[in-house]
């Protein structure tokens, strides 16, 4: 047994003891009440309906309910990071067979710098994709380096299925997990939802006091009308 195997093994475990622990730290909560962050009888603090836009967008990416869906999220991650590693793994092994191979059919500048770019972008971007750490940009990297193989393979081969049908699997994959976001079973995840209860905390305060502030040129207003 190699040691890029043993070292290989050693990840999937601690991948699946991070992942357990994340389940069970930031699983949906039944009984959770949502903070109200709008505000009323008074006018909200300027800026406030773009913040509360953004965070209800950085919600809905990250922090989705239902644990099917949020398993289902968990796995595809899981099984691309996995496979993608060792594509990357490949490539720097060789980089300058894959250099002549794949990247200078394309034209592009720099070559060699290109084939190590792509070997450390899977690499990277697995990582982060099967931790969901920063994890757009794990499924960005991983998303680009495969559409870019796409048009290799295109302008190579032609649309041949047996050619392609693996890129565009991992190619979709993580187009899918970049556009819908890594689930709540992640460290994205994990990080988002204590810095939204903090704000959500914050806001819920100076709307208070808004309120209350905002409540007594209505009560004089009523009195000089009566």
């Amino acid at each position: 047994m190699t040691t890029t195997l043993l070292l290989e093994i050693f990840a999937g475990f601690f991948t699946a003891f991070i992942a357990l622990w994340m389940l069970a730290l930031n699983r949906p909560t039944a009984g959770a009440a949502a903070v109200p962050i709008s505000v009323e009888d008074g006018d909200p603090a300027p800026g406030t309906p773009i913040l509360s836009a953004v965070r209800q967008a950085l919600s809905s990416y990250l922090l989705r309910e239902g644990r099917l869906a949020n398993t289902g999220l968990l796995v595809l991650r899981l099984a691309i990071g996995a496979m993608m590693i060792h594509h990357g793994q490949d490539k720097l092994a060789d980089p300058q067979a894959f250099a002549t191979n794949y990247v200078v059919p394309l034209h592009l500048p720099f070559p060699l710098f290109l084939a190590h770019v792509a070997g450390y972008s899977e690499i990277l971007g697995s990582w982060l994709l099967i931790l969901g750490l920063l994890s757009p940009l794990g499924a960005l990297a991983l998303t680009g380096t495969m559409g870019v193989a796409a048009y290799h393979h295109i302008l190579t081969s032609g649309l041949n299925i047996y050619v392609l049908e693996l890129v565009v699997l991992y190619l979709g994959g993580s187009l899918a997990l970049l556009l819908v976001g890594p689930g709540r079973y992640s460290f994205d995840a994990g990080i988002l939802s204590d810095l939204l209860r903090d704000g959500d905390a914050e806001i819920a305060q100076d709307g208070t006091a808004t309120a209350g502030t905002a409540t007594l040129p209505t009560y004089g207003l009523a009195a000089e009308a009566g």
